[in-house]
């Protein structure tokens, strides 16, 4: 839980000191990066239930503590791995509330029931699943905007019709770009469970660059209700590309992002002894419990969550 360097998430680090070592230490922002030393080590499948700790604003799905479950599995990919949060979650939903169809969550009815055949686009996804759409798709579908046929230029000046907020950053890349249009026009739009594969390279540091398609990764995220509930991707174990994506982030930490990655040679030196293919996930415990409860705020499914004292000096 105390970490030399942090990682494996974007988010600022809660910095704590060890007075015996004089070492400043940070609170870890995700179990992820010594779970995948693990692996590295010879550990096939690990997980971890686990607080974790975010130095980040507090609203109705954040809060600075929560727990998360993490999943790490060799020989696996993020197909394999998406299947896996699926079956997770529905678990805990038939067992706590004995029926996946319909579910009511803050005045909206919700299907979990996995109906949707993805095998003719993904041969090797066979089986029900819940829906999934690249996010290239999903941005197209809710916007009109097609990502695989802009240019830069062009691409900035349609989102600036749809009157995004843009930072410098957002619109140095493509990638960054359809990020900031996902993130500001499509993600609240996704009610019913929705799967959102193949991320901008950019925003994804420790994800493997995907077989097919330039410039993207393959990772997902699972969004309900508007919300994200699990992240995973098939993991990047080439320490050189791995190096490099962590002098990109920080080059992101220079320009004024305060959540870039840092770099972690130790982590580096560890995928260089031979990291399998990798699969891994991660999910929001205490969202999911949101979802168990219909209850609207995080703070209400935490035993302490953290608040500003009402008491005066």
């Amino acid at each position: 839980t105390l970490q030399a360097i942090y990682g494996g998430a974007a988010a600022r680090p809660f910095i704590t000191h060890h007075n015996a070592l004089d070492v400043d230490l940070y609170l870890r922002i995700a179990t992820e990066l010594f779970l995948k030393r693990a692996i590295c080590g010879g550990f096939e499948r690990v997980f971890e239930l686990g607080r974790v700790f975010r130095n980040e604003g507090i609203d109705s799905t954040h809060n600075p503590e929560f727990t998360s479950l993490e999943v790490y599995q060799a020989y696996a990919d993020y197909f394999e791995i998406l299947g896996l949060v699926e079956d997770v979650i529905c678990y805990s939903i038939t067992n706590v509330l004995g029926d996946l169809k319909e579910i009511e969550y803050q005045g909206q009815t919700i299907s979990l029931e996995r109906k949707y055949d993805h095998s003719q686009k993904y041969p090797n996804f066979t089986g029900k699943h819940w829906q999934v759409k690249t996010m290239v798709e999903a941005v197209k579908d809710e916007t009109g905007l097609d990502f695989d046929n802009l240019e830069l230029a062009e691409a900035i000046q349609a989102a600036e019709k749809l009157n995004l907020k843009l930072s410098k950053l957002e619109t140095q890349s493509l990638g960054y770009l359809l990020y900031a249009v996902f993130d500001q026009k499509v993600e609240s739009t996704l009610i019913q469970p929705t799967f959102i594969i193949d991320f901008p390279v950019e925003v994804s540091p420790l994800a493997k660059r995907h077989h097919s398609k330039p410039g993207f990764v393959e990772r997902f995220e699972l969004f309900i209700h508007g919300t994200e509930y699990s992240n995973g991707f098939s993991e990047l174990n080439d320490p050189q590309d791995q190096r490099k994506r962590f002098e990109e982030q920080i080059a992101q930490r220079e320009a004024g992002d305060d959540e870039a990655h840092p770099m972690d040679e130790d982590f580096i030196q560890a995928l260089s002894l031979g990291m399998p293919n990798c699969g891994g996930m991660g999910i929001g415990v205490d969202r999911v419990v949101m979802l168990l409860t219909n209850t609207q705020s995080i703070r209400d499914v935490i035993m302490f969550p953290t608040m500003r004292s009402t008491l005066k000096d």
